[in-house]
Parts: structure tokens; C-alpha cells; sequence
């Protein structure tokens, strides 16, 4: 999509009405992000990441949809410690979703409406799975450090006793 022209990329708003926003160079998404334009620019390499569009100078330029993926690849990285191929799992199904959902709103038909309420159901769940994998190993590594400090607990102990009665 050229944007030689367009310095705005158009919204849509949860009431329905377009909101123009002014498109971001790299140099502004790394800087709101606290990214590196390299990362950026790995993240595109990978297909987690689509820039809005182009200048006349062939610069990629983002829109604010963009900047709010790279918050969620961040989260989805650092808070849950995604890999990469689960961020892109995970926001493929995202993007599967926000095209079922538009076509929700298009569709007539119940039972093709239910049908999209399925699929958006096995993809959250697809989802949710992932997070509960991680979850799980984050409790098998929390009990694991609070078994170590249990027997530090009461090796300490135990030397304490033994202190004492060479004390006396």
C-alpha cells in the first residue's frame, strides 16, 4: 500500500466512525517502543509485524494498530515469555479472529454466525492453551526454587543446632 500522498492512516473506532492518526516513521515506533529499528525490522523478516504502508522513499511507516502489536509482541515476549513462533501462533490467531469478526458483522445467515463463533472459540482456546502451558512451567519452576529454599531452611537449621552444641 503506497502512501506517497496519505501522512494518515485511517481507524476504525469502537462507535464505528474512522479516526485519522498520523503515520510513525521506524525511527518514532523504536523510540515509543523502546525498540531498535533492527528488531523492528527482524519482527517484519518474521511476519509478526506488517507496516502500514510506505513513503515515496520507500520508508516503512506504522500506524498507531501497528505501535499496539508491538506492545503485544513485547508483552507476549517479556512478560510471558513467548518464543517467536509462539507470538506468531498467537498472533495469527488474533488476526484470524479480527477477520471472523468482521464477517460477523457482515453475515446474516445464523448458522454461518455460529460457525464463526466456533472457530473464534477454538482459536481463544488454541490461545489459552499456550498461556496455561507457560503458566505450568513457571509453577514447576517456582516450586522447584521454593523446595531449595526449604532444604536451605533446614540445612540452616540443622547447622545452627550443630553450632550451639559445639557452644557448649
Amino acid at each position: 500500500m503506497a502512501m506517497a500522498d496519505a501522512a494518515c492512516s485511517s481507524e476504525q473506532t469502537g462507535t464505528g466512525r474512522r479516526r485519522f492518526s498520523p503515520l510513525l516513521t521506524i525511527e518514532q515506533v523504536a523510540s515509543r517502543t523502546g525498540l531498535t529499528k533492527r528488531t523492528l525490522r527482524y519482527y517484519e523478516e518474521l511476519g509478526l509485524l506488517r507496516p502500514t504502508g510506505r513513503s515515496d522513499g520507500n520508508y516503512r511507516l506504522y500506524s498507531e494498530d501497528d505501535v499496539e502489536r508491538v506492545e503485544r509482541i513485547k508483552e507476549l515476549r517479556d512478560l510471558l515469555g513467548f518464543s517467536l513462533a509462539e507470538i506468531r501462533a498467537f498472533l495469527e490467531a488474533d488476526d484470524e479472529r479480527e477477520q471472523l469478526r468482521e464477517a460477523f458483522r457482515q453475515e446474516s445467515d445464523v448458522e454461518a454466525r455460529l460457525a464463526q463463533l466456533e472457530r473464534c472459540d477454538t482459536l481463544i482456546q488454541r490461545q489459552l492453551q499456550l498461556i496455561e502451558q507457560k503458566i505450568t512451567g513457571l509453577e514447576q519452576l517456582r516450586s522447584s526454587l521454593q523446595a531449595r529454599l526449604d532444604r536451605h531452611a533446614q540445612r540452616r537449621a540443622e547447622l545452627l543446632q550443630q553450632r550451639s552444641s559445639l557452644d557448649k
